[in-house]
């Protein structure tokens, strides 16, 4: 892997710059001209004053080009906040101006089944997020939590691999024991063959805060049809994707 990003590293012309997030070449010592960025370490491009207002974040950039105040943009999470401080880092460069960016940025709401808001109204909530690992449930789940602080958090979660739901078990776990209420559906199997005692109830005794209930996609529907939670995610890289509008019409129904 260091090898790799050595080389296209390497690839970057003596004129060009190379963005790189701090801490990454520690270890690799890249020697190329290169603009350090990071969430909030004190880098030349990095967030301040981060908060949240009318369930968005808003922030200021520190820029070596332009410093640029009350950024919103339209995916929420601190992780996009530091993939749009890279953002802005890049088209700085190529000469955009603050209010160009904050516009953009404000309007992008990202692609399909990445916090997609399919239901936001002042009752019910319901964002659909294509999350298949620990990392990228924790991310996703803190950023709800940090939006609506007050309403409880029902999650539906369908693994991906059972190799993968094998090796991160306990970091799984401990992601979705950050819900309320927890639904998980069978391992979505993709290219893989069952392995012996991996299965989503196995995964459901491992977590200790949120008690994981292991339901059909049929039973979902009904679940969420009967308690029509007001604020809802659907988590998973299978095929979850088919329950995402029988849920958003029976929530919908309720509003």
């Amino acid at each position: 892997m260091k090898e790799g990003y050595t080389l296209f590293a390497e690839l970057v012309k003596k004129d060009g710059i190379l963005i790189v997030k701090k801490n990454v070449d520690n270890e690799l010592t890249l020697t190329n001209k290169r603009l350090i960025y990071s969430l909030n370490l004190d880098t030349e491009y990095c967030a301040d004053s981060i908060r949240i207002e009318n369930a968005q974040f808003k922030y200021n950039v520190k820029s070596s080009v332009e410093p640029i105040d009350n950024v919103v943009n339209g995916l929420p999470g601190l992780h996009n906040i530091e993939n749009a401080i890279a953002a802005i880092c890049i088209v700085q460069q190529i000469g955009l101006k603050g209010e160009q960016i904050k516009a953009a940025l404000r309007s992008f709401t990202g692609v399909k089944r990445r916090f997609d808001y399919r239901v936001n109204t002042s009752t019910h909530i319901y964002i659909d997020d294509y999350a298949h690992h620990p990392e990228e449930l924790k991310a996703c789940i803190q950023s709800v939590r940090k939006l609506y602080p007050t309403k409880q958090l029902t999650g539906i979660f369908q693994p991906h691999l059972f190799s993968r739901t094998r090796d991160f078990a306990d970091a799984f776990a401990q992601a979705l024991d950050e819900l309320d209420v927890c639904y998980l559906l069978d391992i979505y199997p993709a290219r893989e063959k069952p392995i012996e005692g991996i299965t989503s109830t196995w995964l459901a005794a491992k977590m200790k805060v949120a008690k994981g209930v292991v339901l059909s996609k049929q039973e979902v529907l009904m679940q969420i049809a009967q308690q029509t939670p007001e604020l809802l995610i659907t988590m998973g890289a299978g095929d979850i994707d088919t329950l995402v509008t029988p849920l958003e019409e029976c929530i919908k129904k309720k509003t």
